[in-house]
């Protein structure tokens, strides 16, 4: 039996059957939708992803909290009382505060723990983007490294985490704040659908304003094959918002485009960066060139 144990949040977007595989534990993120709060635990025990987005196509609006110090506290302890070191990878803190709540709990559980590893690493990812360097880290655990490692390896190599990714809506980046009302309006007057990235800080950044739905997945695409590093060696990652059939021309379009990729994988962007994207988000995750400023 291992002497650590890695964790992560459910933002990762990490399947039921990869949690098994991976003998990692999850911890449920929060969100709030038609004045009811659901934990969004990734087997959909409180609410499926096929639910959650019918819901928001039926014009729900769900808001997010962020994971407490106590609670985290809460979920750490035992495992240091079991004498397991902790490595913990979050969701990125540019775009949640839940981060620096962790860095809490970790610093004032080192002081009850001073014979344990902790570490807590800010991934500057959502999705599974996240989810590579759990992968990554903990497959050095389990080839020897320490937890101390593996937590340095994931800070370094979060830069190379590449994101690109589209919105059918761009009325749910309004309502959080990412671009204007204006821009919204007219966007979606114009059939526009904004191609972002994620910068090395971990926030969303505009990279191209293109017309049409099928435009946008072909340039997310393009994008990926100029920044892809040893396709042969790596499943890429397409996550959707409940838009399976565009997920799979997407993944067309990588097997034309980029035939050497050893592996896609098609999977659902959950309920908490749903909440942020609305229905029809489609994003690429893979590891690439470093990330820009």
């Amino acid at each position: 039996m291992s002497n650590y144990v890695v964790i992560t949040d459910s933002t990762a977007d990490f399947t039921p059957e990869q949690i098994a595989h991976l003998g990692i534990e999850v911890i449920p993120m929060e969100f709030i939708m038609d004045d009811k709060t659901y934990l969004n635990y990734p087997d959909g025990r409180e609410i499926t992803n096929e639910q959650f987005y019918a819901a928001v196509r039926s014009g729900s609006m769900p808001t997010t909290s962020q994971i407490n110090s106590a609670r985290f506290t809460e979920i750490f302890e035992p495992h240091l009382k079991a004498g397991k070191d902790i490595l913990y990878i979050c969701f990125s803190s540019a775009l949640s505060a839940t981060y620096e709540r962790s860095v809490t709990a970790v610093t004032e559980l080192r002081e009850q723990y001073p014979q344990r590893q902790i570490y807590t690493v800010d991934s500057r990812s959502p999705s599974m983007g996240e989810g590579l360097l759990v992968i990554h880290a903990l497959h050095m655990l389990q080839n020897g490294a320490t937890v101390k490692e593996a937590a340095a390896w994931a800070e370094e190599n979060h830069k190379f985490v590449r994101l690109w990714f589209t919105v059918n809506d761009l009325n749910h980046l309004k309502r959080g704040g990412r671009i204007s009302a204006a821009a919204a309006l007219l966007g979606g007057m114009l059939g526009i659908k904004p191609v972002l990235q994620i910068n090395e800080a971990g926030a969303l950044i505009p990279a191209e304003k293109i017309r049409g739905r099928r435009q946008s997945l072909e340039c997310i695409v393009d994008k990926m094959a100029e920044s892809i590093v040893k396709p042969e060696e790596q499943t890429v990652y397409i996550m959707h918002g409940d838009a399976l059939d565009d997920a799979e021309y997407t993944a067309k379009l990588v097997k034309e485009k980029i035939p050497a990729v050893n592996g896609i994988q098609i999977q659902f962007v959950g309920p908490i960066i749903g909440s942020h994207t609305g229905d029809g988000i489609l994003c690429v995750i893979y590891m690439g060139t470093e990330r820009p400023a």
